[in-house]
């Protein structure tokens, strides 16, 4: 965990304070748990407000003190962990980070690459001293002294033994969703004979050759699977709602429309809504082409899995709201198609999409009987120590710059450096 275990000094002039047995303990102003987007957007604001990030020279002495916890063994958050066929072009966009455009050279290359790479660069022109690889466990209040503080506790991912435990007067959490990705229960999964994949699995097409595939999903991620496994084998693509094409430019309008709606339900203490079942789906050329082919053509969730494939039950969904033979005619709605009540299958990927990774948050108790946490802004309303970063509305690039910089401000007010 360099370069902090090797350091004793902390802010202030203060000692870490030694203890024969267990985790050493450092003091800080403020800990930020992720190094993704909106991590370094947030560490990138902070050290604009003043404070020092650990290991850089002098920090000891520094009046404030901020350090970056990632668990990734790189630079690159999730984009480092993403299937290599996905390009920089098939990408979502991939907003510049403060301070530092975004060139991409070439847009057939790899976002896995590409998106590393950048956010690489820019921790070593801000200096940022990202701490990494290193899992947060842990974040609870610290007993009462002097003044408040929460106790941040994090283990190398490679060393186990070697845990630290952050003092800290704020955090920002910044952990993102690729960490818990979202299996959904149906009857008889465990008893399918065939190879299951959730996104985060999934490689290359070609490892899907062998036989048919059924994508379970509604979302950007579910397509552009579904498209690629369909390249080297037959499909069926099923979905909980009709999928609903976009054919229009997202505006800023249209995105500030999508930001409140998100938002509203993160006030309520709400789980927050994925941006697709929102916006809909982007009616591309390549989109519109795989619904022409046939393979963007939906059916409602099947009934059951068996050990050979998947079953409807007759009529599954298909009288619902929203079924129109699959169509689209310019008409952004493609409604559900019809099928066979059993299909044979080899493959089940699950394009599921993820859930926000916040088990290491549990022991301050900060969800809402509704199962969100209730946010104003960024700031946690029952713990204004807390900033949430990449978390409801800034769950994408450019919302994730936008709180990162509000969060930074939002402790700088609260903790008053």
């Amino acid at each position: 965990m360099p370069p902090a275990p090797a350091v004793t000094p902390v802010a202030g002039g203060r000692r870490a304070r030694r203890q024969p047995r267990g985790p050493r303990t450092v003091e800080v102003d403020v800990v930020v748990v992720g190094a993704g987007q909106a991590g370094l957007s947030t560490a990138y604001h902070l050290h604009r407000t003043g404070l020092v990030p650990v290991g850089s020279p002098g920090w000891e002495r520094a009046r404030g003190t901020y350090v970056v916890l990632d668990d990734n063994p790189r630079a690159g958050g999730a984009w480092q962990h993403r299937w290599r066929s996905l390009s920089m072009a098939d990408a979502h966009r991939v907003h510049d980070l403060p301070g530092m455009p975004l060139t991409i050279a070439d847009p057939a290359e790899a976002a896995a690459d590409a998106v590393p790479y950048y956010f690489a660069q820019y921790e070593e022109a801000f200096g940022l001293n990202v701490q990494r690889p290193v899992r947060v466990t842990r974040v609870e209040r610290a007993p009462d002294g002097d003044e408040p503080r929460l106790l941040v506790t994090a283990r190398h991912v490679d060393h186990p033994d070697e845990v630290v435990v952050w003092s800290t007067r704020g955090l920002v959490n910044a952990s993102g969703t690729w960490g818990k990705p979202f299996w959904p229960a149906y009857p008889g999964r465990a008893t399918f004979r065939g190879r299951q994949l959730h996104t985060r699995d999934f490689r290359t097409a070609a490892d899907l050759a062998d036989g048919h595939v059924v994508v379970v999903g509604g979302g950007t991620s579910a397509v552009q699977l579904l498209l690629q496994a369909a390249e080297v084998t037959t499909t069926t693509w099923v979905t909980r709602r009709p999928p609903v094409w976009q054919d229009e430019e997202l505006t800023p309008e249209l995105g500030r429309d999508v930001v409140a709606r998100v938002d509203d339900r993160v006030r309520a203490g709400l789980v927050p809504q994925s941006v697709v079942s929102v916006t809909g789906l982007p009616l591309t050329p390549a989109n519109r082409a795989g619904i022409e082919a046939g393979v963007l053509r939906a059916r409602p969730v099947f009934a059951r899995i068996v050990p050979d494939g998947v079953e409807w039950d007759r009529g599954d969904g298909l009288e619902q709201e929203g079924h129109d033979g699959g169509g689209i005619d310019g008409r952004p709605d493609g409604g559900w198609v019809d099928g066979p009540s059993f299909v044979a299958a080899r493959t089940i990927l699950w394009a599921t999409g993820f859930r926000a990774s916040l088990d290491h948050l549990a022991p301050l108790g900060l969800r809402a009987p509704g199962g969100g946490i209730v946010m104003d802004g960024t700031e946690v309303v029952v713990e204004p120590r807390v900033q949430m970063v990449g978390y409801g509305p800034s769950a994408s690039t450019i919302g994730a710059n936008r709180a990162g910089r509000e969060a930074a401000r939002n402790l700088r007010r609260t903790l008053r450096w």
